[in-house]
């Protein structure tokens, strides 16, 4: 699988790496129902035997659960270890009430929490999930800068930033990489991330390129209204009328293309076109059971041509 330079760091990433979202489960505020931990494992197995080089969880999945299931599939892997990212800044109590901290004290607790369920003594990337409290950004990445220093962490990055924040970041320390949403239904950061990203080499690797699953070929109405309860996407707006419609008519447009390129899935077409964007590094692809891998991974060997790009850009915007 082709490999990228992240950023300002040493490490060469695959343009996918396995996203450790959906196996936190379900029963807190942004589960995806029930998941079984067996089927994780070998999902994320799956995804290494195929040439994934990197897992992005964070702690906030599944209030823990994901990184301790993905420490528990390194433990039985026999190959060469991936890298691990991770996250903070999003925080729970004993409710699981989830809450926003960047205070000194509050990272501390998170990084020594997450080395230890992800069983590591030094964290690959180490993200800010989220720059909330906006005011505490300062303190946070100075405290995570100094937590490299101290060899807990590897490369910091961020996560869901936009430039002025990033700046108020660069004036402390340097990025290495954001991790910002984009795919066909959200193209935000066209304008003024990407490019700021480009231009500072800032790493960029991008989360839910197949829109959490709306845009793999693989959802129906029936499927979206038999989510249970506590899946967040039942609140999506685009999986909701009236944008489900059209969304899943360019579901269709992607299917057409996928297949005449032998047979890609439209999630593979999905995740293809957000890596034709000269700043993206990689993309992240959620998979929760085995089997899942075969119709997501092969984005990173598809080069959709322009003609298609225009023509899947033409319909989304229209």
């Amino acid at each position: 699988m082709e490999k990228r330079k992240l950023g300002n760091s040493d490490l060469d990433i695959t343009v996918l790496g396995y996203g450790a979202w959906a196996i936190g489960g379900g029963n807190w505020e942004f589960g995806w129902g029930s998941q079984d931990d067996a089927d994780s494992i070998k999902s994320i197995h799956e995804a290494l035997e195929l040439g994934v080089n990197w897992i992005d969880t964070a702690a906030i999945y599944g209030l823990g659960r994901s990184e301790e299931v993905v420490a528990k599939a390194l433990s039985e892997w026999k190959g060469a270890r991936p890298y691990v990212f991770t996250k903070c800044s999003l925080t729970w109590d004993e409710s699981r009430e989830i809450g926003h901290s960047l205070k000194v004290d509050s990272i501390q607790r998170e990084i020594d929490a997450s080395l230890k369920r992800l069983n590591v003594d030094t964290i690959d990337l180490y993200q800010i999930h989220w720059p909330n409290p906006d005011e505490e950004i300062e303190e946070g990445w100075t405290e995570l800068a100094k937590q490299v220093k101290a060899g807990k962490l590897r490369n910091i990055g961020v996560s869901n930033f936009d430039v002025s924040q990033m700046k108020r970041a660069q004036a402390i320390a340097p990025i290495t990489s954001l991790q910002p949403p984009y795919h066909l239904l959200n193209r935000g950061i066209e304008a003024e991330i990407l490019p700021y990203c480009l231009d500072q080499n800032i790493g960029v690797i991008v989360y839910s390129p197949m829109a959490s699953g709306l845009l793999t070929g693989a959802m129906t109405r029936e499927r979206i209204a038999a989510f249970p309860d506590d899946d967040w996407r039942r609140n999506s707006a685009n999986y909701q009328e009236p944008k489900l419609t059209k969304n899943l008519e360019l579901v269709e447009l992607l299917r057409k293309i996928g297949n005449s390129h032998g047979g890609k899935t439209p999630g593979e077409v999905a995740t293809a076109w957000t890596l034709r964007h000269p700043a993206v590094t990689g993309a992240i692809v959620g998979l929760r059971k085995p089997g899942q891998a075969a119709g997501s991974l092969g984005a990173a060997d598809f080069k959709i041509s322009d003609s298609e790009a225009a023509e899947i850009e033409a319909f989304v915007g229209g």
